[in-house]
């Protein structure tokens, strides 16, 4: 019985050794069979990695000088803009300072023809010394002279017989009355103007202050 179980234990024994003996010998081969790269190999392979290297440095300067294009084609376009912008600046400082200037142009040439209509009155009651067409050329020119201004939107303030309004009226005294009613403007002194619906200049007035009774 126990040289049954000696020999298999031996056996068993030889068959482990075998087994391990295989597995050594056959990492052996598989280790033999690994051939080392040839040199021609490997400067290919180098060669390959310069030429890859090479041509992404290639890419890199092209992309950098088009960029570097597009910069100087920006910075051009901002100082062509910054000059545009001078030279706006100068024109309309310019225009404003013409408008200041010569704003009035077109008003002043409209009354010159009614200073040409007053000349031509006194003019005439000079050589005739008829007073009636004096009168007569005077109330022409200052018709002329209201529609000059219509024209640029100044128009006459009411005043005589209307309500007192401390907003266009400037009161000058009060006067007692019992035929105007009280607060009402009883004459008018300097007339006074609007301008397209403004306050140009108040009108001068007397207003009425009714008697105590």
């Amino acid at each position: 019985m126990l040289s049954n179980k000696s020999g298999l234990w031996k056996s068993a024994e030889m068959t482990r050794k075998e087994t391990l003996y295989g597995m050594k010998h056959t990492d052996r081969k598989e280790e033999e069979t690994i051939v080392p790269e040839s040199s021609e190999e490997q400067i290919q392979k180098i060669a390959e990695g310069e030429a890859g290297a090479g041509d992404d440095r290639e890419s890199l300067k092209a992309e950098l000088e088009l960029k570097e294009k597009e910069v100087a084609e920006n910075y051009d376009n901002y100082l062509r803009a910054l000059a545009d912008l001078e030279n706006y600046k100068k024109r309309a400082s310019r225009e404003k300072s013409d408008l200041i200037k010569f704003g009035n142009e077109n008003l002043l040439r409209d009354i010159l023809p009614i200073m040409d209509s007053l000349d031509r009155a006194l003019e005439t009651a000079i050589k005739s010394n008829d007073f009636d067409s004096f009168r007569e050329g005077l109330k022409l020119v200052r018709d002329q002279l209201l529609c000059c201004l219509e024209k640029y939107g100044v128009e006459p303030i009411p005043a005589c017989g209307q309500d007192f309004d401390p907003h266009v009226h400037e009161a000058m005294l009060e006067v007692e009355s019992d035929q105007h009613e009280d607060r009402k403007v009883v004459d008018e002194y300097e007339r006074g103007y609007l301008l397209k619906g403004r306050l140009l200049r108040p009108s001068k007035v007397s207003v009425c202050k009714r008697r105590e009774k």
